[in-house]
């Protein structure tokens, strides 16, 4: 679940940012450690079960290592598999093995899954490795049994080489003859695959290459970077039906009860569809395990209705059986959870790991795992997303874009000691509104009566202030008033420069900033559209003169609108700004964000710019 800023989301509209830190472009491999070894040999049977054995040997190079790396999480799902450590201890420069004992091989419940009795088969075992010093290898070994496959007769896996320095990384695949493997392979080179006594092993031999860090706000490493997704199944489709084949759900009496009586009086279907979606992201607890580790069959629809709880394959199967029981169709919908847009040639559930609803007579993607977006609209992390129908086996795609507008109005009433009352109304329209209303759910009391104070100090500003949040309007807007004080808007007497905020947190600001933290990108981007209008009115006492206002601007450059306008109205000052971000899609390329730096530019000089005033 997209986790967004808290401050932003209470006073003023949530924005998605696309940039972090900013970096020159530098190589991406930790150094840290190096990977001497890593061998996977799976042996997989007929029905899909299979055994893999990994051997790795890991160096430490450095301190900082040592936390991330003496402790090894190995999960597995004990209804599914078992998992034996076979051997593991710390070796010294000077050859003296220090072994892992019994003791130090601890089984751990799964974080996602420890208050949900459902999936408490997701387990860790968490390897603790004695000594560890620079200087050190962490010698392991272990075996995994599959024996239950997660769909019969076949086998899938992906692996994505870690961001460190690799010597010698192969993965063999020992199948029985006749049973084909697809592969789709970057930076893998495979051998010629060889059969002996009816069986067929495939081999693939990582070949190191640069990577460049990844960059803040990229796509998915997955879209673009290294990996070896292998599979039997002979393409997408049969992969879907596999999926459907064991996803059947049951309407019972009293999920057909529930639902028509959520859906009574409501006249269209696409109501009905928005009304029970919202239902079961209510009134039923998300778990967030990934299909795959969780398994691929859903527990049955009414198991999850009477438990109030479960993972995205659950919540879709409960819609699917609420929406039959309305008279609705649905089919579930696999996609990326997470930042990867393209699939790999063959299927493979490491980047096929979420599940949502697609109503194909309504054309409407529906996912109720998110509890802080409103039916009608996605969570950005499956936005413009292409999607597996698993009814049909047929591709889909969800919206590129969605509804994402702001408001804000900003009131500055300035006192002879340059101190001023302020008051903000700001209004939320689209799929940040529920956020925002959420995320004021989930405040403490005493962050509450902090947080005028806080987004004040992030300013330089000494101040405090309340907030008043509206009732929900009938069209699902997030309408919220900010009133406040602070001691040192103004440092007068002068002549000085006052900054032309137009918003408190979020907002414009914010949006165009995030842009331009990354100086240069060499990767695709996450990039999500918004409408933000704000208007602020400082109003100056008496003895106060306005010396000067910044000049109109106007951009309108590719996929970037933007306007700010500066009125003098008496001894007060209008400050008006338009920022309208329109892309085709929700990623943009690295000669999109060239293209904008030119407007990033101008933007960001009039977002410094300063009303300059004097006290007379």
């Amino acid at each position: 679940m997209l986790k967004m800023p808290r401050l932003a989301a209470v006073l003023l509209p949530v924005t998605i940012t696309w940039c972090g830190l900013a970096h020159a472009f530098t190589d991406g491999t930790d150094r840290s450690v190096t990977l001497e070894k890593i061998e996977q040999a799976f042996v997989v049977q007929k029905d899909g079960s299979y055994r893999v054995d990994v051997d790795s040997v890991l160096l430490i190079n450095e301190e900082r290592a040592i936390k991330a790396n003496a402790e090894q999480p190995l999960g597995y799902n004990r209804s599914l598999e078992t998992l034996d450590v076979l051997e593991a201890y710390t070796q010294k420069p000077d050859g003296r093995k220090v072994p892992v004992d019994a003791a130090h091989i601890k089984e751990q419940q799964e974080h996602a899954s420890a208050q949900a009795p459902m999936f408490q088969d997701s387990l860790n075992k968490v390897v603790i490795f004695p000594e560890v010093a620079v200087g050190d290898r962490l010698v392991l070994r272990y075996q995994r049994n599959r024996f239950t496959p997660l769909f019969p007769g076949q086998f899938e896996d992906i692996t994505v080489p870690r961001f460190h320095p690799v010597g010698q990384f192969s993965l063999t695949y020992d199948l029985p003859q006749g049973m084909p493997l697809q592969a789709d392979a970057r930076s893998f080179k495979a051998s010629p695959p060889a059969t002996v006594d009816g069986r067929t092993v495939y081999r693939w031999d990582y070949r190191p290459a640069a990577r460049a860090r990844i960059e803040t706000g990229a796509v998915s490493y997955l879209d673009y970077g290294h990996y070896l997704a292998v599979s039997t199944f002979s393409g997408f489709k049969d992969f879907a039906q596999a999926y459907q084949a064991r996803a059947t759900v049951e309407v019972t009496p009293q999920i057909r009860e529930l639902a028509q009586r959520l859906t009574a009086g409501l006249p269209t279907a696409r109501e009905k569809a928005l009304t029970l979606s919202d239902w079961v992201r209510q009134n039923i607890r998300y778990v967030a395990v990934y299909v795959g580790a969780g398994g691929v069959v859903p527990h049955a629809a009414q198991t999850v209705l009477d438990n109030r709880y479960g993972d995205c394959k659950d919540h879709v199967a409960l819609l699917e059986a609420l929406l039959d029981a309305a008279g609705i169709k649905s089919t579930p919908a696999m996609v990326n959870q997470g930042n990867a847009y393209v699939f790999p040639k063959v299927p493979a559930l490491g980047v096929l790991n979420h599940v949502i609803t697609y109503v194909p007579s309504l054309d409407l993607y529906l996912d109720s795992t998110d509890p802080s977006i409103a039916a009608g609209y996605l969570p950005l992390t499956v936005l413009n997303k292409r999607v597996l129908l698993t009814a049909t086996g047929e591709f889909g795609k969800t919206p590129a874009m969605q509804l994402n507008q702001v408001s804000s109005d900003l009131l500055f009433k300035v006192k002879a000691d340059g101190g001023a009352d302020f008051t903000n109304v700001s209004t939320v329209k689209g799929w940040a509104s529920e956020i925002s209303r959420f995320s004021l759910k989930l405040m403490k009391p005493a962050d509450r009566d902090m947080l005028v104070e806080k987004v004040l100090a992030a300013y330089g500003q000494r101040g405090s202030g309340s907030f008043k949040i509206a009732p929900p309007a009938a069209n699902g807007d997030f309408v919220s008033t900010v009133d406040g004080r602070t001691e040192n808007l103004v440092n007068l007497p002068g002549p000085v420069g006052v900054a032309t905020l137009t918003s408190l947190a979020g907002g414009i600001s914010q949006n165009v900033y995030s842009f331009t933290l990354e100086k240069q990108r060499s990767q695709s981007f996450v990039c999500i559209g918004n409408d933000t209008v704000e208007t602020s009115r400082f109003e100056f006492p008496a003895q106060v003169n306005v010396l000067a206002i910044p000049k109109p601007v106007n951009l309108h450059d590719g996929d970037v609108d933007y306007s700010a306008r500066y009125t003098q109205d008496g001894n007060a000052v209008v400050v008006e700004r338009h920022f309208k971000f329109s892309p085709a899609g929700a990623v943009c390329s690295p000669d999109d964000f060239s293209a904008m730096k030119p407007a990033l530019e101008a933007m960001i000089r009039d977002l410094q710019s300063q009303i300059i005033v004097q006290a007379g």
